[in-house]
């Protein structure tokens, strides 16, 4: 099948001139071919006309990375129609979904049977497969990222062949295509384990970085999901405490004070602040000052809870360091900021903790982690000048161990993952056995592993 181009396309309708952008603006390409395949038979037909004429082939989802990992001049295969939830089996507590379902979408068929996702990042506008492949994470040190929820997956392979992958069938896969960094092949489907649902109560309240450094062993046990934003050029920190709760759901957000200020205004001082940079500083205490001084508390049920907007566009950075090194690692930035007034960095510096796993090219492989991640944004789409900043961050991420979110901006190459991943051979040896010619490859993944 799909031997003939011609019949191929009038197969599966291709689209040229299709623009693609990342939410943030912040990279955009425009593949040759865009395709929304409907059905496995529809990719396998993309795949062959691929291997026809030499094309590229790069698979996206929500295209929320803030990053070019989606990017392609090549074939584009958006799996936004392949989003249903096929199988819910009540008695493992497992949901057996199409790649393509945001979590958004996932999050109210779940509701309907009782069951949850044990941990979600902040985003939901986000498709299962793109979650586990870019390695997402939330914070909770009993917890993985969220690839080590999948019990199973199945993979469509450069030549068309299906794989069925698990701890028991095709198990060396399976410890790399859970974070398969979209080069291994197509994720067609991925099965989750679930809990029962459950509501969370989010205490948030105002610190002080030393207080919290001095005693992260005590916070990390106070609260299953810890984690705390750090405001630049100050001491000030606002702690965040998730955990169970039998409460009704109450909220104290409000529309004038989250919106209005949080959003608006904060915009606006930012934009103003690119004239005078001078003024971050002050921005960042100001809103610590205004909406973060004091206690709030907040319950709904979990997906409400874990995921929040990311107020407007901007630059982001997140790296996983070894847990230990957190204190050292902060300190080392603070004292950077605080040496270099010309340097600004917009609040906040957001930190979470992670459970080590076994996936090959988990950022927590084989260790629990601290996830810093440090934000510029882009008020009314400006770019502010971050490139200093960004430079002095990594340099400290990678002297303590530090390891690159992958969807996420970063500067590194094939000798820096060396060196980083233990696994690192082993995650080559996979890919090049299952896409020999690197159909799936694209400038950013070549820049990892050439």
């Amino acid at each position: 099948m799909g031997s003939d181009p011609a019949f191929v396309l009038s197969q599966v309708h291709g689209h040229k001139g299709v623009k693609f952008q990342n939410w943030a603006r912040t990279y955009g390409c425009c593949p040759e071919m865009y395709y929304q395949p409907t059905s496995v038979e529809e990719i396998r037909e993309v795949l062959a006309l691929a291997r026809q004429q030499n094309k590229r082939v790069k698979v996206v989802g929500g295209g929320h990375s803030p990053s070019d990992i989606a990017c392609t001049d090549g074939f584009m295969i958006h799996m936004g129609k392949m989003n249903r939830v096929l199988k819910v089996d009540m008695e493992k507590k497992q949901v057996t979904v199409e790649a393509g379902i945001l979590l958004a979408d996932l999050h109210p068929q779940l509701d309907k049977h009782g069951l949850a996702l044990s941990n979600l990042g902040a985003v939901s506008d986000v498709t299962a497969a793109g979650v586990i492949g870019s390695g997402t994470h939330n914070t909770g040190i009993k917890h993985g990222i969220l690839a080590t929820q999948v019990v199973e997956l199945t993979l469509l392979t450069a030549d068309g062949a299906v794989l069925v992958c698990s701890e028991s069938s095709n198990a060396e896969v399976f410890q790399a295509a859970r974070v398969h960094l979209g080069c291994l092949g197509v994720i067609l489907t991925i099965t989750l384990q679930c809990v029962p649902q459950f509501h969370l109560q989010e205490t948030t309240f105002p610190s002080t970085l030393k207080e919290v450094l001095d005693n992260l062993d005590s916070h990390l046990k106070k609260s299953e999901y810890f984690r705390f934003l750090w405001f630049p050029h100050s001491e000030n920190v606002s702690v965040i405490y998730q955990d169970h709760t039998n409460k009704p759901p109450s909220s104290s957000a409000n529309w004038f004070w989250d919106y209005a200020i949080g959003f608006y205004l904060l915009e606006f001082l930012l934009w103003i602040s690119t004239f005078l940079p001078g003024l971050v500083g002050w921005i960042n205490r100001f809103f610590f000052w205004l909406l973060f001084n004091g206690k709030k508390e907040n319950c709904n049920l979990s997906h409400k809870v874990f995921t929040y907007e990311c107020r407007f566009k901007q630059h982001v950075q997140d790296w996983a360091i070894p847990r230990e090194k957190t204190k050292e690692a902060l300190l080392e930035l603070k004292a950077m900021l605080e040496a270099h007034p010309k340097v600004v960095a917009h609040y906040p510096v957001e930190v979470r903790f992670a459970r080590g796993d076994d996936i090959l090219l988990s950022p927590c492989f084989q260790r629990d982690s601290c996830y810093v991640n440090i934000i510029m944004y882009r008020p009314y789409g400006k770019d502010v000048p971050r490139l200093d900043y960004w430079l002095a961050y990594e340099t400290i991420m990678k002297k303590v161990g530090g390891r690159p979110h992958w969807a996420k901006a970063h500067n590194c190459t094939r000798k820096d993952f060396e060196k980083m991943y233990p696994a690192f051979q082993k995650f080559c040896a996979i890919r090049e056995k299952l896409d020999p010619t690197g159909m799936f490859l694209n400038a950013y993944l070549e820049k990892v592993f050439y």
